[in-house]
């Protein structure tokens, strides 16, 4: 990676849990490379905390985009970490400014919008890059570098799962703001459009067509205990064998901890004011009383050019929030176990098993937050913003293969061709 020739500034849209903590605290360890300089977020604890951190003139520490985006152009990098929903005005304002951008996934919940956008990306001058941060893992990395050289022949067959862990599933997908289709965007969308985006990079290749399979068969209201409350706080008879007790999670867990999950729910992490915000907020909510929708489990087959098949299934009913693979060629296969940083090559000629055990970090997607950020920021203080490899035109495929697993889905597995 080239030497960075200059310090690089940013603004921030959605001062959250991934703008904020996973991405913006890149300035907080590497001052020297970049600095925020603006914030827009409407709650003004969050706010006030981000301005604070990083130093920020009260006059650009604001509550809306729309007044971040009025004044003239502050920054060179602008991170839109907003609601899904909430990225296409503020990234069409930004372009109108001349930023170089950062959106998070999913760009869009709407396909039209998406179609749109493809063709407006082709020719803007600046960068648009979007948080497909699995791009930028030293894992994936290694296993294209293994693919690219021939290693293991063409490609015939993977086998790609995203296990979401039941405690992440209840968090973000069951209590939280990407719970229900009509308020975000289906899982397939919201999640899993990382390891379609993996997919389609890692093999170079397009998808033709698309059928899925999944369903809601847990966390629904018919399935909960008797004698459940709608809130956990409200005297559950269950706390000691339910495994989705809130309480239990933020209060011991070490992911609630470790990985942020508490600062969603208040931003008093004390005992104290976690059990008032769970007896209040939408965290403390039973899981089996919710207004989800979205699936709990679903498989997505995948029909691509020369004949390759690709099978990825995504879960909340595991422990470990891990993704797993399996890449079988005409000369030999992969399996990769990213969480545990562990690939192993094996060759069909001689038998021989080649082991790469990576060292990489055990927060934010195994290193890929800080690794994305490390990169976009020295393409931009070295003025090679066109090198970037998560750019919104390829990211919309992605996306597209997204829309099309939740078409076939619900029209119970019907093939649709993209």
């Amino acid at each position: 990676m080239q030497k960075n020739s200059k310090k690089v500034t940013a603004i921030l849209l959605g001062a959250g849990h991934r703008g904020a903590d996973a991405y913006a605290s890149y300035a907080l360890q590497y001052p020297e490379e970049l600095t925020f300089v603006g914030v827009a977020e409407p709650r003004k604890e969050r706010r006030e905390e981000f301005k604070l951190a990083h130093n920020i003139e009260d006059k650009y520490a604001v509550e809306s985009w729309e007044e971040l985006l009025a004044f003239p152009r502050l920054a060179d990098l602008v991170l839109i970490c907003t609601q899904d929903h909430m990225h296409m005005e503020p990234m069409a304002k930004a372009m109108e400014l001349g930023y170089d951008i950062l959106v998070e996934k999913p760009i869009s919940p709407v396909k039209e919008e998406l179609v749109d956008l493809k063709e407006k990306t082709e020719n803007y001058e600046g960068m648009i890059s979007v948080c497909h941060v699995l791009r930028y893992s030293p894992f994936f990395r290694k296993i294209k570098e293994i693919i690219d050289a021939g290693t293991v022949g063409e490609l015939m067959n993977i086998q790609h799962m995203e296990s979401i862990g039941f405690w992440h599933m209840a968090h973000s997908f069951v209590r939280g703001n990407w719970r229900n289709t009509a308020e975000s965007s289906p899982i397939c969308l919201a999640k899993t459009c990382h390891d379609f985006d993996i997919l389609l990079w890692l093999t170079g290749k397009k998808c033709l067509r698309v059928s899925s399979f999944g369903s809601r068969k847990l966390f629904r209201e018919e399935m909960a205990p008797e004698g459940a409350p709608k809130r956990c706080t409200d005297g559950c008879p269950h706390r000691s064998t339910c495994p989705f007790f809130a309480p239990k999670f933020y209060l011991e867990h070490p992911k609630a901890i470790v990985d942020g999950f508490r600062k969603v729910v208040t931003m008093d992490e004390t005992t104290e004011g976690l059990m008032e915000a769970l007896k209040t907020g939408p965290y403390g909510r039973c899981v089996y009383a919710c207004d989800n929708d979205v699936c709990d489990h679903q498989i997505v087959n995948m029909d691509m050019e020369d004949g390759l098949t690709i099978s990825f299934t995504l879960s909340a009913f595991t422990n470990e929030c891990e993704r797993t693979i399996t890449i079988q060629g005409s000369k030999g296969e992969i399996h990769g176990w990213m969480e545990d940083d562990k690939i192993v090559v094996t060759d069909f000629v001689t038998g021989n098993k080649t082991i790469h055990k990576l060292n990489t970090p055990k927060v934010g997607h195994s290193g890929s937050d800080a690794s994305m950020m490390q990169e976009l920021v020295s393409l931009i203080a070295t003025g090679r913003q066109k090198e970037n490899v998560s750019n919104a035109t390829q990211a919309i495929d992605s996306h597209l293969i997204a829309f099309a697993a939740e078409e076939s889905r619900l029209a119970n597995g019907k093939v649709v061709e993209l």
